[in-house]
């Protein structure tokens, strides 16, 4: 198994329905079933707001500083059996904040599970681009007393209609504190989000990023300034961006010389880790062990703490 690092992994989207059922049943949450394979069978989606009603109903079950510790110890645990030699992780504190689960709570948990694995891995803040600016900027100033906790700050959930131009602020307040800037472009909405990320935002990463290939001006870019994109193949087919992996333009980008990274999104929802989508590749596109290799490579360039 090649080691490799995971440089687009959202770690409410590890949440299995084993742990959902046991957090729900510590914290003394209802839910609608208990019954594993009911709540997987949930998870055939049709486009990215259907998986996102699935994936906040499911957040209620996270209270605890503890139960933070143990998804984050669960998805680091699989994530070495995987290849994975170094992980920066999203989260999205404004999920759990509006919940009445506090900074505290979501960071002592989630740091403390990466301190006791002992893994190479970081945590990169997300705004809700659906909840606005306004808000994402006033999480971002909450969260800096926690400064040391984070390595820097993305923006994901529904992509059209939330163009990344609207987040400037923030991004330009990241900037002033030394933090890296990712943002989620170019999945739903078109090459001008992407655009938009770049020129705009100042983004060091283009999260997805797979309908830049739409533009030829846009891809020269991403070429001649070696901008990595975290493309998320099996995501991509769960969520309907391709209709299937056999159609996924992850190769075209390969031959364009792009810094192409492969990564798992959220891959309790979406059929498989890290190293699943890797095989899938191989199974479906009969990609060659160069290739991968080359993908594998570009993870650790791509990353912003990986020390070797």
């Amino acid at each position: 198994m090649r080691p490799k690092a995971e440089l687009h992994l959202h770690i409410e989207g590890t949440l299995e329905p084993e742990l959902v059922v046991e957090l729900a049943r510590r914290n003394r949450i209802d839910l609608p079933t208990y019954d594993v394979e009911a709540i997987r069978s949930r998870y055939s989606f049709t486009d990215l707001r259907s998986f996102l009603d699935v994936y906040y109903e499911h957040l209620a079950v996270l209270r605890t500083e503890q139960d933070f510790y143990d998804l984050a110890a669960a998805y680091l645990r699989r994530a070495a059996g995987q290849g994975v030699r170094h992980a920066e992780i999203f989260f999205d504190p404004q999920a759990h904040l509006s919940r009445g689960v506090t900074l505290e709570t979501v960071f002592g948990g989630l740091s403390a599970a990466i301190k006791d694995s002992g893994a190479s891995a970081a945590l990169i803040l997300c705004c809700l681009r659906d909840r606005g600016a306004e808000e994402a900027e006033q999480v971002l100033r909450a969260a800096l007393p926690f400064r040391d906790h984070f390595i820097g700050v993305g923006l994901d959930s529904a992509e059209v209609g939330y163009p990344p131009s609207l987040f400037r602020r923030v991004f330009d307040l990241a900037a002033a504190e030394g933090l890296h800037r990712v943002a989620h472009a170019g999945e739903e909405g078109g090459p001008d989000y992407v655009w938009e990320a770049l020129d705009v935002l100042g983004v060091e990463r283009v999260d997805h990023g797979i309908r830049a290939m739409e533009d030829p001006q846009l891809v020269a870019r991403l070429r001649e300034e070696r901008i990595p994109l975290t493309v998320c193949p099996l995501s991509n087919v769960r969520l309907r961006a391709v209709p299937s992996l056999r159609d996924h333009i992850l190769p075209a980008m390969l031959d364009e010389g792009l810094v192409v990274t492969v990564n798992s999104d959220d891959p309790a929802y979406f059929g498989g880790y890290v190293e699943d989508n890797y095989a899938a590749l191989r199974r479906e596109l009969g990609m060659s062990d160069e290739q991968l290799d080359r993908i594998a490579r570009n993870s650790f360039a791509a990353s912003f703490a990986y020390e070797g």
